[in-house]
């Protein structure tokens, strides 16, 4: 199995290729500097040069051509003034959506944000409302692009932590905190769960292991109950 990851360098991103590469899929990892290279194909990937906020849906679907998945795993974070999104959180995932049906690459897993909505209201900082609707508004095209199988994880808030294989995912988690490398594991168990297509689902540190967790998603009307929470 073979998939790209946009958004290669990035920490989620690395911990991700780790455990693809551990399970024997081989991974390209898009990046948009050569001094990333280095760290991308120490994780186990190929990295490859493409700064995703002006790529063309050409340039992207040459560098996706024959993948069996791909995962959206950038984010540029806050933009530069508020209602003026970077491209990178909205724009470049549309693109790649465009390049994957372009070479016939269906399966797509969105790494989001918790709170990312087309109408988000965040009096108390602009540039975080921008982000969440920018964040919003690609999830939304994206799971209603019929070509797609999608999925949308909106992991909260991160933290640096060992990984503990414990999660509470579902269509409503309440608010929390998740460590990055357990984001790292649902987004491989997504990426393998095609039956998790159509879905959104939020995600935080809880009580049942990632494969547990994901599982009950995929299931008929999983994703209406939440995995029981810490």
């Amino acid at each position: 199995m073979r998939v790209v990851i946009a958004g290669g360098h990035g920490r989620v991103a690395r911990a991700a290729t780790r455990l693809l590469a551990a399970r024997g899929w081989q991974v390209t990892g898009l990046v948009r500097r050569p001094e990333q290279a280095d760290d991308v194909r120490a994780a186990g990937a190929t990295p490859v040069l493409l700064d995703l906020a002006t790529a063309s849906a050409e340039r992207f679907a040459d560098r996706i051509a024959g993948a069996d998945a791909v995962l959206y795993a950038a984010g540029a974070g806050l933009g530069d003034a508020p209602g003026r999104a970077n491209p990178v959180d909205r724009d470049a995932a549309l693109t790649l959506a465009d390049a994957a049906q372009l070479v016939g690459v269906r399966r797509y897993v969105m790494l989001s944000s918790m709170g990312a909505d087309r109408d988000a209201r965040y009096p108390q900082n602009a540039l975080v409302e921008t982000y969440l609707r920018a964040k919003g508004e690609a999830d939304d095209e994206l799971l209603s692009r019929p070509f797609l199988r999608c999925t949308v994880l909106r992991p909260a808030w991160f933290r640096d932590s060992p990984a503990t294989g414990l999660v509470s995912l579902g269509e409503s988690t309440g608010a929390g905190e998740v460590g990055r490398a357990d984001a790292a594991a649902v987004l491989v168990a997504l990426l393998a769960a095609p039956a998790t297509a159509g879905l959104t689902l939020e995600l935080i540190s809880g009580r049942t292991s990632v494969a547990e967790a994901v599982a009950a998603v995929a299931r008929p009307g999983g994703s209406r109950v939440a995995v029981p929470r810490a």
